[in-house]
This record gives C-alpha cells, sequence and structure tokens, in this order.
C-alpha cells in the first residue's frame, strides 16, 4: 500500500489538522516508511505463538469479584451541607 499527498491531505483535513504542501511530501514519505515496516511483520510466521503480556511468564494479579456497597456512605456524604441518614438533602426546585 502506497500513501500519495492527496491521501495525506485528506487525513490532515480529517483529524482537523494544518498541513502544508512540504509537510504533506514529508509525511506521505514517512507514512510509507511505516506501512512498509507494518508489511514487514506481516511477512512472519506466528502461527502456534500465543499471545502474551509479558516477556516473563508470571501468573495475572487477580481480585475476588465481590459485590458490595463498598461501606463509603457516611465518607460520601461528609461534605454535603445537609443529609439524613447518608442521603443528599436539597431544596426543593418547584415552580
Amino acid at each position: 500500500m502506497s500513501v500519495d499527498i492527496a491521501t495525506v491531505k485528506r487525513v490532515a483535513r480529517l483529524a482537523r489538522i494544518a498541513v502544508t504542501e512540504d509537510d504533506a511530501s514529508r509525511m506521505a514519505g514517512e507514512l510509507n516508511t511505516i506501512l512498509g515496516f507494518v508489511e514487514q511483520l506481516n511477512e512472519v510466521d506466528v502461527a502456534g505463538v500465543e499471545p502474551m503480556t509479558s516477556v516473563i511468564p508470571m501468573e495475572m494479579k487477580k481480585r475476588q469479584d465481590g459485590v458490595t456497597d463498598g461501606n463509603k456512605a457516611a465518607d460520601i456524604v461528609a461534605n454535603a451541607p445537609a443529609t439524613d441518614e447518608n442521603f443528599f438533602l436539597v431544596p426543593k426546585v418547584v415552580e
């Protein structure tokens, strides 16, 4: 795949980036270099290679998935100007 100056300008317009003519020609070359590297990566045979999260085999840290109320109701309403049984009290707004 090759990127031309028109494609660079179109992408820049979509990204709302101001690009001059000189910048567009330079960016086209850079994008073609990046895409060439990606094409090289596509040639690598990765059949049988498992995805990994680290170069060192390790067990992922997990926590218990328990549903709680957080036990933070008093902390949450601590700075509220008016509360009643851990609920915020607000003025009545009716016209």
